[in-house]
C-alpha cells in the first residue's frame, strides 16, 4: 500500500505534469522559440547494461527508474531499472503470465507488446498490446498499481479496446497504446494504431477507461504503407504526433524511420513541415538508420528536471542486428520542429 505522501505525489506532481513519464499544457522549459543551440549540439545519452529494450516506456518512481518494453520469454512484459538513468539491469517481468482475460479473447498471443506507463487520478496505469504478428485481431489492456516497489503487483482491468473480436470487421488494429494528459484537467487520451487505417485516438475516463465510443483519425498511409507506434508530446502552442514508418522489428536491414507531425488541435489535422497532413500519408524525417544503428522508432517522450529525453529503439548493426535502447535529448528548432538526434 502507497504511503500518503506517494499518493500525494501521484495526485500533485504528476497532475502538473512536471515530468513522471506525462505532459500536460504547460511547457516550462523553452522560451517562446526553440531551445536547439547549434553552437552546441546535442548528443546520444551514454547508457550502458541490460539494454535490449523493445518498444520502451520509462517511468521514475521515488530513486529509481523504470523501463517497460514489450516482453520475452513467453509472456508479460519486461522491465529493466536503473537509479541514475545510465546503468540499466534486468528486473523480473510484468505479470508472471499473462492475464486470464487475454486468452479467452485472442488464440496465439505469447509476448505482451508495446507497454506505457502514465500517472493520473492518484493511480499508476499501464497499457499495453494483446496481439499476434500479421493479425489486427487484437485488444489494448490495461493494468494499476500505486506503488511500483519491489513486489507490488499491477492489478488487471480488463482491455480497453479491442479489433475484430467480433463478426464486425475493424479498420484499425489496436495495438501500440501511449496515454497524453490534456487541457487544465489533464483528460487522459489514448493513441494507438498499427498498419489498417492507421492511427486512431479515443478518449479515457478518470479510471483509465474508454469514455465514449467516440474515435479521431489522426494519420495514415494511403499507399498502403506500414505505420505504427504513436506517440503524442504537448510543447507550447502544438502537438507533436510521433509515429513509425515502414516494416520493423528483429532484424537491423528493416526500413523502419521514425516520422513526426504537429497540430494545434489534439485531434488533427496533423501537418508535417512540408505541409502534407499525416492523414495524407505525412511525416518529417525524425530519425534513419545510420552505419551502426538502423530501424530506430517506437518511441516515446520523458520529461523531467527541465530536460526532455526521447526514448526509442533501435537496431545495433555493430552486435549483430541486436534490439537496443536509445536515448536521445530532445530540443525543438525556432520553427518549433523537434531536432533530430541519432540513431
Amino acid at each position: 500500500m502507497a504511503s500518503r505522501v506517494d499518493l500525494a505525489k501521484l495526485a500533485g506532481l504528476w497532475a502538473l505534469a512536471t515530468g513522471f513519464g506525462c505532459q500536460g499544457p504547460a511547457d516550462t522549459i523553452a522560451a517562446s522559440v526553440g531551445d536547439y543551440d547549434p553552437a552546441h549540439p546535442p548528443t546520444m545519452r551514454a547508457i550502458s547494461g541490460s539494454l535490449a529494450a523493445v518498444d520502451p516506456s520509462l517511468f521514475h518512481w521515488k530513486d529509481t527508474y523504470y523501463v517497460f518494453a514489450t516482453g520475452t520469454g513467453g509472456s508479460g512484459l519486461s522491465l529493466r531499472s536503473s537509479k541514475d538513468l545510465t546503468t540499466f539491469q534486468d528486473e523480473p517481468p510484468v505479470f508472471k503470465t499473462n492475464p486470464a482475460w487475454v486468452d479467452k479473447s485472442i488464440t496465439g498471443v505469447k509476448e505482451l507488446w508495446s507497454p506505457h506507463v502514465v500517472a493520473f487520478g492518484g493511480t499508476i496505469h499501464l497499457y499495453y498490446a494483446a496481439s499476434t504478428f500479421s493479425s489486427n485481431k487484437s485488444c489494448i489492456g490495461h493494468a494499476t498499481t500505486t506503488d511500483l516497489s519491489p513486489g507490488t503487483p499491477f492489478v488487471d482491468q480488463g482491455s480497453v479496446i479491442c479489433s475484430n473480436l467480433t463478426s464486425v470487421v475493424d479498420h484499425f488494429n489496436a495495438i501500440d497504446p501511449a496515454v497524453i494528459l490534456d487541457g487544465p484537467d489533464q483528460t487522459p487520451w489514448l493513441v494507438f494504431g498499427s498498419y489498417e487505417e492507421g492511427i486512431k485516438l479515443i478518449a479515457l475516463d478518470a479510471t483509465g477507461a474508454r469514455a465514449d465510443t467516440q474515435m479521431f483519425s489522426l494519420a495514415g498511409r494511403p499507399d498502403n504503407g506500414a505505420i505504427q507506434a504513436p506517440f503524442l508530446y504537448r510543447w507550447q502552442d502544438y502537438y507533436y504526433l510521433f509515429v513509425s514508418f515502414d516494416a520493423c522489428c528483429n532484424n537491423a536491414t528493416y526500413p523502419h524511420t521514425l516520422r513526426v507531425g504537429r497540430s494545434k488541435d489534439l485531434k488533427g489535422p496533423y501537418i508535417d513541415r512540408e505541409g502534407k497532413r499525416m492523414l495524407d500519408g505525412g511525416g518529417t524525417l525524425m530519425l534513419a538508420s545510420d552505419s551502426h544503428f538502423s530501424a530506430p522508432g517506437s518511441n516515446m517522450i520523458f520529461e523531467e528536471n527541465h530536460q526532455r529525453w526521447n526514448l526509442y529503439t533501435a537496431y545495433n548493426v555493430d552486435k549483430a542486428g541486436a534490439a537496443t535502447l536509445r536515448i536521445a535529448p530532445l530540443y525543438f528548432d525556432n520553427d518549433r520542429w523537434p531536432v533530430p538526434v541519432g540513431p
